[in-house]
């Protein structure tokens, strides 16, 4: 279990992670989310003590990471696939992190072979691409057999068998009992991949609740219906007291209803319906709602990027 209890970070004048509170529990992948800038990386950092907060604290199964012996065999974390020696092969770098941990040299062989790297062992790292990286550094995390694991955009540079493979893993570890954290900006991914959530913007908790109350509270629901009978239907749909919106194509779009309600009262009333669908909100739709007003970093597309302009205008002559 990670447990955050107030925990800050300044940087000067700019805050970067603000009284952020908030418990990690196992048997469950919890997804991390928040937009570019909004603290993620930080408060990740300090979950592992190499960022020292300004204040507040954080504990892994209720001891501070420096106090932990041997940390790999409590908490496994993925950071950044690219902090490895390159000029040692993928088995001496798993080697390295065994022999300073207490971890069996058998180990080594054993994750490498659950990540798929077993015929590349001995390959120097700087040879490897993006997505080998990410299962070296993924298998680095699983090299304690730890009951913690913390993952930063694990399916980065993955190809479609490899993002299935990391998805089941995780859900694997958390039905193992461990405490699984991932951060990801991939929110289909995360949405088939995560129980809960807690996300942040602008270095401050905006949420932190279960992946379907996240959803529907953070967006609107709805069930579409078609008729040729769409007259009668309003009538009915109104003197039941459902709230109808008419949208395009001749749909019906009805709020504070389920399916099933509106199907029998067609039904009762005879009205023949050629469609009747409930219609939920994406994860990424619910997270862009939820973090408009925090959002750091705006793109802007006034100026189409295909359009030329006239030498001057915004060129760098040098």
């Amino acid at each position: 279990m990670i447990e955050l209890e107030g925990l800050t970070k300044r940087y000067g004048e700019k805050v970067a992670v603000d009284n952020l509170t908030f418990t990690v529990r196992p048997g469950i992948v919890t997804g991390f989310l928040g937009p570019n800038g909004a603290g993620k990386s930080t408060t990740m950092r300090m979950m592992l003590g190499l960022d020292r907060p300004t204040a507040g604290d954080v504990r892994i199964d209720g001891k501070h990471y420096d106090r932990l012996k041997d940390p790999l065999t409590y908490i496994g974390a993925l950071l950044d696939a690219k902090a490895v020696h390159g000029g040692r092969s993928a088995y001496n770098h798993l080697l390295c992190l065994a022999q300073s941990n207490g971890i069996p040299k058998s180990r080594v062989a054993e994750v490498l072979d659950t990540v798929g790297l077993t015929a590349v062992a001995k390959k120097k790292a700087k040879g490897f691409s993006l997505g080998m990286g990410q299962r070296l550094g993924i298998a680095g995390a699983l090299l304690g057999d730890p009951r913690i694991l913390m993952f930063d955009e694990p399916v980065n540079g993955l190809d479609p068998e490899g993002i299935h493979w990391i998805r089941n893993l995780m859900k694997s570890l958390a039905a193992q009992g461990r405490t699984v954290f991932v951060s990801s900006h991939l929110m289909s991914e995360m949405a088939l991949t995560a129980d809960h959530l807690v996300v942040i913007g602008q270095g401050r908790l905006l949420a932190d609740t279960s992946m379907a109350d996240f959803i529907d509270r953070n967006s609107r629901s709805y069930v579409r219906v078609r008729t040729p009978q769409r007259e009668r239907l309003l009538d009915v749909l109104h003197q039941a007291g459902v709230t109808v919106v008419e949208a395009g194509s001749g749909a019906l779009e009805v709020d504070g209803g389920k399916a099933e309600q509106i199907g029998e009262l067609a039904a009762q009333h005879q009205i023949v319906l050629h469609e009747l669908s409930p219609q939920q909100a994406s994860l990424e739709e619910a997270f862009m709602q939820l973090t408009a007003e925090s959002v750091e970093y705006h793109a802007h597309t006034d100026t189409p990027v295909d359009q030329p302009r006239p030498w001057g205008e915004g060129w760098n002559r040098s």
